[in-house]
C-alpha cells in the first residue's frame, strides 16, 4: 500500500464521500486511487467516465514529465557553462614576415621570390649612338639583411640582399638577345601601410648578341638603378612595379664600348616567406 492508498482509505473510512482536487502532478496519485478503488464517488462513475479520468491523469503525467525534461534540457547549457572553465582565447599567430602589422618593417628572417616582366626602351645617352629596345623577364630571390633600421625617422626600413637572373630580346633596331646575373642591394621603406616603396642598385655580368657600334663582344657588365613599390594584397603576397635604368658595357675590355642604355618598366608579383 502506498501513501495515496492509505490516505484515501482513511478518508473513506470516516465517511468522506466527496473530494474536490485538481489532478495535477502532486494530486494525480490520489485521483488515480479515487477511480481505482470502490469508493462511493468512484462507484457513481460510469466505466467510460472512469476511463476518461484515467486518460486525463495519464496525459497530465506525461505532460508534467515532458515539461520537467524540457526545463532540465534548457537549464543544462547554463549549468555546463557555469561550471566549465572558460575556453582559452585563441592565440593569434605572429607574423613570420613582419615586425608587427603589414608594412611595419620586415623581420630579419623574411625572404621572397619575384617574377617580373616588362619593356625597356633604348636611349641614346652617355655616348650610345643607337637605341636598343628590349623585352625583359626577371626572376629574383631576396633576403632581409638584419633588423629594421632608422627607428623614429622617415627613412625607417630594411636592407635586403637580392640575386636576379634576367633575360630577353631586342625587338627594335635589330633582333638580338641578352641575359644577365646580377646581385642587388635594396632598401625597403617601412611605411606602416600596404604600400612599401624601395630603392635598389645592382651590378653584375651579362651576355648579349648586340653588336657594334655600341657593343663589341658577347661578355658585358650590367649596372642597374631601380625605384619601385610593393602593393601588398595580403600579408605575404604583393604586386610589384618598378622603373629601372639598365646599362650594358664591357668597362673598356674591348672596343667599341659605347654601351647600351635602357629604361625598363617592369611589373610582376612577389611572394614573401618567413622562417
Amino acid at each position: 500500500m502506498n501513501g495515496a492508498q492509505g490516505l484515501f482509505k482513511a478518508l473513506a473510512g470516516v465517511g468522506l464521500d466527496t473530494c474536490f482536487a485538481n489532478p495535477g502532478t502532486s494530486e494525480m496519485h490520489l485521483a488515480y486511487e479515487m477511480v481505482r478503488t470502490n469508493a462511493p464517488a468512484a462507484k457513481e462513475m460510469k466505466g467510460s467516465h472512469q476511463f476518461a479520468v484515467l486518460m486525463v491523469i495519464l496525459l497530465l503525467s506525461l505532460g508534467a514529465t515532458v515539461n520537467l525534461t524540457g526545463a532540465e534540457t534548457q537549464s543544462q547549457p547554463a549549468t555546463t557553462n557555469s561550471t566549465a572553465k572558460p575556453a582559452p582565447e585563441l592565440d593569434l599567430a605572429r607574423s613570420s614576415i613582419w615586425q608587427g602589422e603589414v608594412g611595419a618593417g620586415f623581420l630579419p628572417s623574411a625572404r621572397n621570390f619575384a617574377v617580373e616582366a616588362g619593356v625597356a626602351p633604348g636611349m641614346t645617352v652617355f655616348g650610345s649612338p643607337q637605341a636598343h629596345d628590349l623585352a625583359l623577364l626577371s626572376l629574383s630571390y631576396g633576403h632581409m639583411l638584419g633588423q629594421v633600421q632608422g627607428e623614429g625617422h622617415w627613412y625607417r626600413g630594411n636592407f635586403e640582399g637580392r640575386l636576379e637572373l634576367f633575360g630577353g630580346g631586342e625587338f627594335s633596331l635589330s633582333e638580338q638577345w641578352v641575359i644577365g646575373l646580377t646581385p642587388h642591394l635594396r632598401y625597403d621603406f617601412a611605411t606602416g601601410t600596404r604600400w612599401v616603396p624601395f630603392l635598389d642598385i645592382g651590378a653584375g655580368v651579362s651576355a648579349t648578341g648586340i653588336s657594334p657600334p655600341d657593343l663589341s663582344g658577347t661578355f658585358e657588365f650590367n649596372l642597374q638603378g631601380t625605384a619601385g613599390v610593393h602593393w601588398f594584397l595580403s600579408d605575404n603576397f604583393a604586386l610589384t612595379g618598378e622603373v629601372r635604368l639598365l646599362h650594358l658595357s664591357c668597362a673598356g675590355i674591348h672596343q667599341p664600348n659605347a654601351g647600351a642604355n635602357n629604361i625598363a618598366f617592369m611589373i610582376g608579383v612577389t611572394r614573401f616567406l618567413g622562417k
